[in-house]
């Protein structure tokens, strides 16, 4: 398996989850270890000469100005992990622990926190052991960055707390001991290079970020669907109309539901029909799953900047000899883009859910009440369209910016802050809502489907049906619903879908 060398070469969201999901193995780049190191030396030079700097010989938060005494260094950064690991709730899933592992490491190799070479390769060995500290997941209101998740991850670092290994939760010292590793002792400054910074809400992000990718190929996949079989037209993707309005996403996504329905003799079928429009959650397509592609487009770029930050305080900056407080680990920029991200994502769920509204009523579709082959004995996916509109009320709920609060602590020195992580968790359970929304209405198109063949489907949308019926038989009967509805959501998360679709008509955007 390919490794990948932190500190150089910037990492993407793909990488991340290549190491969150798929175990892929991190290693430092050697070049950026003499950083590391000139850094680390700079540190402890500084002390040595008995100059003063944040957080390396000082209290912390609104206790800055106390002074602490060489002898006291180690203790001070042992007594800040412990008392800032003050997390509560669920714990964070193992596959988002990793991305923060993986995000620490790669913003101490930036070279400008002052810790040792060490830290950075006991978080690597920790992750290439499969050994996850277990971090809570409520605590953090996003500056001084996530300190309650991050400080559960160093806590486990110096052999206190808890870890999972292979899905089992035991003592972080138990853990080492069967694994003949010895906790880390943290050096001056090393202790806040570890708890301050953005790593947990960036994780999230970045994993949202892979996930919503593929998000937004399956909505334009069954839309498309949807609009073969409530008997829409095509002129609405013609690539005149989206020129002239100049948003790039509208216009990807247009090109996309294209190539979907090209050929398509169901759509031939009734070019000659007195319908002269569609409803909107049809003729507004791309316009709608356009919108969420840009903003998609906006918070990637910030969130892969993110990735490759150094966001603790203070930095050190060992070539020019300086170490400079100020406030990098505050989650504003990620807040923002993350808020921003969740409303795009409600934005689909929202149209998706109106489409398959349609796709159920008689009236509108002129399809059988509910796609059921016997209507009235059977109730077909009547209430599949419940369970969407449920989701899609929820997500209304959840979309509300975290990042437009703000409550102060320390005392008040730290009177501004950015609740990115609250930001993080609601977005990542509106992704999970997501593809629960596309997963409905893909099994309600293609029941629809069902009933307009012959005389055929376009060329990705024959594609896109005969993947799900692989899955999700068609429904004659009634029968219970709900693993199907799960299991068609985790199809299209994997990208199954869209794997399918692109075999027929190469990439989409």
């Amino acid at each position: 398996m390919e490794l990948i060398r932190i500190g150089q070469v910037p990492l993407t969201v793909d990488d991340v989850v290549a190491v969150a999901r798929h175990g892929r193995r991190v290693v430092l780049d050697p070049q950026q270890a003499r950083q590391v190191q000139a850094s680390r030396d700079f540190v402890e030079d500084w002390v040595a000469n008995g100059q003063v700097a944040y957080g390396v010989n000082t209290g912390f938060g609104s206790l800055a100005s106390v002074r602490i005494s060489d002898g006291d260094i180690a203790t001070l950064q042992q007594n800040l992990v412990r008392s800032h690991s003050v997390g509560v709730g669920e714990p964070f899933s193992e596959e988002t622990v990793r991305a923060i592992m993986l995000l620490r490491a790669v913003a101490l190799s930036q070279g400008f926190s002052g810790v040792r070479i060490q830290v950075i390769e006991f978080l690597l060995l920790l992750l290439e052991r499969a050994i996850h500290p277990v971090i809570p997941a409520q605590g953090s209101v996003g500056a001084s960055g996530d300190l309650a998740p991050l400080a559960h991850l160093a806590l486990a670092l110096i052999g206190e707390g808890d870890v999972t290994v292979g899905g089992r939760r035991l003592p972080a010292r138990q853990a080492f001991e069967a694994n003949g590793l010895a906790p880390l002792s943290l050096g001056a400054k090393e202790g806040l290079a570890l708890i301050n910074g953005t790593q947990a809400m960036t994780a999230h992000g970045a994993l949202v970020c892979h996930d919503m990718r593929t998000a937004l190929r399956c909505a334009d996949i069954v839309g498309a669907m949807s609009l073969e079989a409530l008997l829409a037209t095509d002129t609405v993707l013609h690539p005149r109309l989206h020129e002239v309005r100049r948003q790039q996403g509208q216009i990807e996504v247009a090109a996309n539901m294209r190539r979907i329905v090209a050929d398509s003799p169901l759509i031939a079928s009734h070019k000659d029909c007195s319908r002269v429009q569609d409803a909107y959650s049809l003729r507004c397509i791309p316009q709608v799953h356009g919108a969420a592609r840009d903003v998609f487009a906006y918070a990637l770029d910030v969130i892969e900047r993110e990735i490759n930050a150094a966001t603790d305080n203070p930095l050190v900056f060992a070539d020019e000899q300086l170490i400079l407080s100020g406030g990098n680990f505050h989650g504003a920029p990620v807040a923002l883009a993350m808020d921003a991200l969740a409303l795009g994502l409600v934005y689909l769920c929202n149209i998706s859910e109106r489409r398959t509204y349609r796709l159920l009523d008689a009236a509108s579709s002129g399809l059988p009440p509910f796609l059921s082959r016997q209507s009235g004995l059977h109730s077909g996916l009547m209430i599949c369209q419940y369970t969407a509109a449920a989701l899609a009320s929820e997500n209304k709920v959840l979309v509300h910016p975290s990042s437009s609060d703000t409550i102060p602590t320390s005392a008040g020195q730290e009177d501004h802050v950015s609740m990115g992580m609250t930001s993080a968790r609601k977005l990542a359970r509106i992704m999970e809502h997501t593809f629960v929304i596309l997963g409905v209405e893909a099994m309600c198109a293609a029941q629809a489907l069902d009933f307009r063949n012959p005389p055929g489907f376009g060329l990705g949308t024959r594609a896109a049906y005969a993947s799900l019926r692989e899955r999700f038989r068609p429904i004659e009967e009634d029968r219970v619903l709900s693993a199907e509805i799960q299991d068609t959501a985790g199809f299209l998360r994997q990208g199954c879908l869209g794997d399918a679709v692109m075999g027929a008509v190469g990439e989409l955007h």
